[in-house]
């Protein structure tokens, strides 16, 4: 394997006799006996590591198409399409050159047509949950009612054991389990096992009878009509003493009480338990419910010198949290959730706020455009789940939601913005802070200007993204910048985000005064990124290790989605979106330089091992290779492609 790659190296170095040839921009630096070309990359990996490759092959099939290039991609431009999708006219033969080069940038014609497979021959939730009480819906349910008809039509078995059942003692999903054969008696019941823990509560998850009445529309605001009133009438003066006396008096005319019953009243907006308590509750009165907390007295968030996950779209799940607090972080928080749809109730959107009991210092991000909603969806939050803060995003640089005036388009709406902050500080009992970035336009920076504003309005906390909106990942974070900005803030706190991929950028970063860093991408190119920057060291962790990693998160993800079909496919398609980002993360000892940058590509290079090599590759088929180790094989037809051809994260 490395003689292949040496060979390759011994001929680009006799082309550069004239002197040291400089790395290429933008290309991690790897050793060259183990660089490789991108034809030896792939039939490497076709032979499955089992033959040296030869320098003759081509990564090409019979038709000419590049084999790198998804299936979707290749249909297109066989179609005579454009990227936009539309049908190119006859071109002249230089076009039709040009046309013919790679597509690059967003893959806008991948499938978004919601799976509908797992409903064909589903059996009955009541048999699944082993419910005395006959099917609600009787003859006319739409699902299976036979489990023998329903275990002639089950796939296979995925493997030998179930994680449910080996770690709870129980498996929820019974005979619908993918490993159901580990726990299902001769007759095809549900075993379990007895002594074994319960399964561990996951906290912040949407009550069904809460559900209905967001649905219905049935749940009153007070606290938040209250301060839409007081906002509506002019700038609401700043945290002052005086002013903060004044809140508490009028505060204690609206006593809180426990309800015994139902979660949350929709009468008595204000009859439920305490914040810190989420569950159900019931006893004698104390102060905490009866008083609420003035601003002044507001539970502190101290998480300065910490290291903070950030809040990341689709891959931040909280099985994938669960790893990085195993390997250091301190402080996480949920991805971002759009409170429009927290306040209809949507189930999707409510299981962003889950929140695993390994979570010690745990938020939600909000993302809203308005105040009245992001108020209200602050004040419902406050009532029923349990969250250490409250973020507010203003980073979002998709048009999706910059065009609805979200995310980073509230740096441009300061009176909007204002609102929003003010508002919601005013109903939460938790601390309130936001993220941000530099500014919408590349040069024109803003962030500067709105902290004193910020600090003012009552948050907590800031964390900056060095980066504009128009800049997304083109360029370096601004770390110049944000020590601009950590004077401005004071005495606030101000984390700093962005570029992180080693103990020696988080120790630059700290140097720059800022209380804690933020990190993102490079959580997601190596989660031991936390373990180095404790250790200050760099982990040359092996591909076993890694795969190791990768097995972990299956289980959680089992543990999170389920171990039924659906489950299974969920969790594959969450660990695809995250292998492809760790294609991206080049082991230390193959690096002529310490540490890989985040900005630096690897070249196509072979490991010390196949798995090494194998976790390297770009291809979705490679990937899928990977999760077929861990969840069994694919079901027919799979297809899978991530969710941007260039993430906003890439």
């Amino acid at each position: 394997m490395a003689e292949g790659a040496a060979e390759v190296s011994a001929e680009s170095d006799d082309a550069g006799d004239l002197g040291t040839v400089e790395p290429e921009r933008g290309v991690a630096p790897i050793k060259p006996q183990y660089l490789t070309t991108k034809e030896q990359f792939h039939e490497f990996l076709e032979a499955k590591g089992q033959e040296k490759p030869s320098q003759e092959s081509e990564a090409v099939d019979p038709a000419g198409n590049d084999l790198a290039e998804p299936e979707a991609k290749r249909i297109r431009l066989e179609d005579g399409q454009t990227e936009d999708g539309q049908a190119e006219e006859a071109a002249e033969p230089g076009e039709q050159l040009q046309a013919q080069k790679r597509a690059r940038g967003q893959n806008k014609c991948r499938p978004h047509v919601k799976p509908t497979h797992y409903d064909k021959n589903k059996l009955c939730p009541s048999l699944v949950q082993e419910s005395a009480a006959r099917c609600f819906y009787g003859d006319r349910c739409r699902f299976l009612h036979d489990v023998g008809h329903y275990l002639e039509t089950k796939p296979a078995d995925l493997g030998p054991s179930c994680v449910l059942f080996e770690t709870f003692g129980r498996c929820p999903y019974g005979v619908t389990c993918r490993f159901a054969g580990a726990h299902l008696g001769p007759e095809g019941q549900n075993l379990v096992r007895e002594g074994l823990i319960q399964a561990p509560p996951i906290r912040n998850g949407l009550d069904k009878a809460l559900q209905q009445q967001l649905r219905k529309r049935k749940i009153h605001f007070k606290r938040a009509e209250q301060a839409l009133r007081q906002l509506s009438r002019g700038p609401m003066p700043g945290p002052t003493h005086e002013a903060t006396v004044l809140e508490g008096r009028e505060a204690e005319g609206a006593p809180r009480q426990d309800n015994c019953d139902i979660q949350l009243d929709p009468q008595e907006p204000d009859t439920i338990g305490p914040p810190s308590s989420p569950l159900r509750t019931c006893g004698p009165l104390t102060d905490e419910d009866v008083v609420r907390l003035r601003p002044r007295e507001k539970r502190r968030l101290d998480i300065s010198g910490k290291l903070y996950l950030a809040p990341l779209t689709t891959c931040g799940n909280l099985p994938f949290r669960r790893i990085c607090k195993r390997f250091g972080a301190d402080v996480t928080c949920g991805e971002m959730a759009v409170c429009t749809n927290l306040l209809q109730g949507q189930t999707s959107e409510w299981a962003l706020l889950r929140r695993h009991p390994c979570e010690d210092i745990f938020g939600v991000q909000l993302e809203g455009a308005f105040p009245d909603t992001m108020t209200k969806c602050a004040e419902l939050l406050n009532r029923t789940i349990e969250v250490d803060f409250v973020d507010i995003n203003v980073g979002c640089p998709i048009d999706l939601v910059f065009k609805k005036g979200g995310g980073c388009a509230l740096m441009n709406r300061l009176a909007k913005f204002q609102q929003i902050v003010r508002g919601m500080n005013q109903v939460l009992d938790v601390p309130l802070t936001v993220k941000l970035r530099t500014g919408v336009q590349e040069r024109v920076n803003l962030a500067h200007r709105l902290l004193p504003d910020l600090r003012d309005w009552g948050a907590t906390l800031v964390t900056l993204h060095g980066r504009s909106r128009e800049q997304r990942y083109t360029k370096l974070a601004d770390w110049q910048y944000i020590e601009q900005c950590v004077a401005a803030a004071h005495p606030m706190p101000l984390f700093g985000n962005g570029d992180v991929l080693s103990y020696e950028d988080a120790n630059r970063a700290l140097q720059t005064g800022v209380a804690g860093v933020m990190i993102a991408r490079g959580a997601l190119l190596k989660p031991w990124l936390f373990t180095e920057i404790k250790e200050q060291r760099h982990w040359d962790i092996s591909s076993s290790e890694r795969l190791d990693i990768l097995r972990d998160f299956t289980h959680y993800g089992l543990e999170h989605w389920g171990s039924d079909t659906q489950g299974v496919e969920k969790t594959r398609r969450f660990l695809l979106e995250w292998l492809s980002f760790l294609c991206r993360y080049v082991p230390v000892g193959l690096l002529e330089r310490l540490p890989q940058r985040i900005n630096e590509r690897p070249p196509y290079y072979l490991g010390r091992d196949y798995l090494e090599t194998l976790m390297a590759s770009q291809k979705a088929a490679d990937w899928i290779r990977i999760s077929e180790m861990l969840l069994g094989p694919v079901p027919p037809n799979f297809v899978f492609l991530p969710k941007h051809k260039a993430n906003a994260y890439k």
